[in-house]
């Protein structure tokens, strides 16, 4: 998160969560979420944190595999943002907790363009408990 400094400034941070893999990941992960103010544009912003985790290790040769760092534009205070395969809101921050987690903690009042519910709001519906069914 410290290096995030050299992109913008980092007015809010979460604590970390550590989270079971998904695909074809082995080892668990640590998740966590910051609110970024940065000059940088959406596809400006990508391309550095694309160089930030390659400077950390990172090989793109494996999807969904193990990595040592994936950072990714979940939301965008100006809201949507679609061209040339960057997607924000992100197509399945909906789905996962462990962007709704970290981001509830530190944005719970943020709306998503894509159905104008809050994070708090998408991060209660997916983690609620279910009634078991038969």
């Amino acid at each position: 998160m410290e290096e995030l400094a050299a992109l913008g400034t980092v007015t809010r941070r979460s604590s970390v969560l550590r989270t079971d893999p998904i695909g074809a990941a082995q080892r668990r992960f640590a998740n966590a979420a910051v609110v970024l103010e940065s000059d940088y544009d959406p596809p400006a912003l990508l391309a550095a944190l694309k160089r930030m985790e390659r400077q950390f290790g990172r090989r793109t040769f494996r999807r969904w595999g193990d990595r040592v760092l994936d950072c990714d534009i979940v939301l965008w205070s100006c809201g949507v943002w679609t061209s040339n395969g960057l997607d924000i809101p992100h197509p399945l921050c909906h789905e996962r907790a462990f962007v709704l987690g970290p981001a509830s903690a530190i944005a719970p009042d943020w709306r998503v363009p894509s159905g104008g519910l809050t994070v708090r709001h998408l991060n209660a519906r997916l983690t609620r408990p279910r009634p078991l069914t038969r």
